[in-house]
């Protein structure tokens, strides 16, 4: 890996085709059949009957989309890998999968019960995470629960063959105590923070709630 700053290429259009390549590799390097099961079965425990739940970067829909959709819930995915959507909706019929940018995409306030961001915003540059932020602060209904994967430390950089895959993979992250910040800043006052080991590093997991009503 190397760092770097945010220039040259896209770097969302490195992050759409880094993913493109590597949909089906990426399922197999990191255990997505069985990754979250104590997440998912904490988030299941949480949620009422047939709620309404947001999965940013949903990649290709296992396992979160397909837990949450079994359970009963009313799952909408969104991903900027038109290859991850497209296996999405065949593996996971039942819920709804949006191709965006989850930086832009819009939702009616109070439109969901939780929202799942996990290994998301460090794909995003870091103007636009704290913006992400404030709004699934407003999509969340209150008693609205985010569970989401930040960095560790700040770091900007790129893997140009990530995965074996024969394509670049850019990220751009904050350290762990920005994001937090970035998350109370949103309206959301953060329950649990925990580290999720990857590797020889890993990842900051925050579970935060709207408790109260916004302007």
């Amino acid at each position: 890996m190397t760092s770097e700053h945010e220039s040259g290429p896209d770097p969302k259009a490195v992050v759409r085709r880094g993913y493109d390549a590597v949909a089906a590799r990426y399922d197999e390097a990191y255990g997505s059949e069985t990754k979250y099961a104590a997440l998912l079965d904490e988030l299941c425990h949480l949620l009422p009957p047939g709620a309404a739940v947001l999965d940013l970067g949903c990649g290709g829909g296992v396992p979160v989309a397909r837990t949450l959709a079994a359970a009963g819930h009313r799952v909408t995915g969104v991903d900027l890998s038109g290859v991850q959507v497209r296996r999405a909706r065949e593996r996971v019929p039942d819920a709804e999968f949006l191709r965006a940018d989850a930086a832009e995409v819009a939702f009616a306030r109070e439109s969901f019960d939780a929202v799942v961001c996990l290994y998301l915003l460090i794909h995003l540059p870091l103007a636009e995470q704290p913006g992400l932020l404030r709004r699934v602060g407003g999509w969340l209904r209150p008693g609205g629960v985010l569970f989401a994967t930040t960095g560790q430390r700040a770091w900007t950089g790129v893997e140009e063959d990530w995965l074996g895959g024969g394509a670049p993979m850019w990220w751009s992250q904050p350290d762990a105590a920005v994001s937090r910040g970035w998350i109370e800043a949103a309206g959301l006052v953060v329950e649990r923070e925990e580290f999720v080991p990857e590797g020889t590093g890993g990842h900051p997991l925050f579970r935060a709630r709207r408790t109260a009503a916004r302007p």
